[in-house]
């Protein structure tokens, strides 16, 4: 039987999100988390550990595409179940605990584990291919949401 693959739109990628979302969430329930909350973890990870307050809310409301509110609530409740917390000497800044790091550090391992069986088998060019298309799109609904 042969399968001719699907053409490249909206709904192709929302099924491969939304698929692999899934087994993310799954991952992050085990655990406690949202992932409002693993955005926002990484987010603060990718910058060294240690961010200001501003910043995460801007980096993560253009990730998730949400309201401020909502990143500045999630900000709230990653502090009062100690997975992030104010720097010391610069209360504008959050850095990541040591919970926030293991917790992230535990899903991020987890989750390499059903990355790598989604992509297996899959050639480098192919994802490289797929990495530029989507980048692209990505790109592009960027600019038109900054014009609307």
């Amino acid at each position: 039987m042969t399968t001719t693959a699907p053409q490249l739109n909206g709904r192709v990628i929302a099924l491969a999100h939304y698929s692999a979302r899934a087994l993310l969430e799954g991952v992050l329930d085990r655990h406690g988390a949202t992932f409002h909350q693993s955005v926002t973890l990484r987010a603060v990870v990718v910058t060294g550990g240690s961010v200001g307050r501003d910043q995460l809310v801007g980096d993560v409301t253009g990730s998730l595409k949400t309201d401020e509110s909502v990143v500045r609530g999630v900000i709230e409740e990653l502090t009062a179940e100690k997975l992030l917390e104010e720097e010391p000497a610069e209360a504008s800044r959050i850095r990541l605990t040591d919970a926030g790091r293991e917790l992230y550090e535990s899903t991020t391992a987890e989750t390499a584990e059903i990355s790598s069986r989604l992509y297996a088998g899959i050639p480098a060019e192919d994802l490289a291919v797929a990495g530029r298309v989507l980048a692209l799109i990505t790109e592009r609904a960027n600019a038109e949401l900054a014009d609307a």
